[in-house]
């Protein structure tokens, strides 16, 4: 699944990320962990986030996977 590979990806990379709120609140750290329901943000102060209340999540820095371009994607 595309969700799990980049957020697989920012967690080990110990990525810096951005997490935009559907209710517009942004929220900054490291994703440290994520499960089905759940991700887990470091920073100041340690957070828990339900997914269903993330519109965005985005890395401060590029990510590369292997699904970045449609033509890395095959059927």
């Amino acid at each position: 699944m595309l969700q799990d590979t980049f957020l697989k990806e920012l967690s080990e990379r110990k990525q810096p990320v951005a997490i935009y709120l559907i209710s517009g609140i942004k929220l900054q750290g490291w994703l440290s962990s994520f499960d089905e329901f759940t991700v887990s943000l470091t920073g100041s102060p340690d957070q828990m986030i339900y997914k269903h209340a993330i519109a965005t999540v985005m890395p401060i820095d590029s990510v590369n996977t292997k699904y970045s371009h449609p033509e890395a994607v095959s059927d």
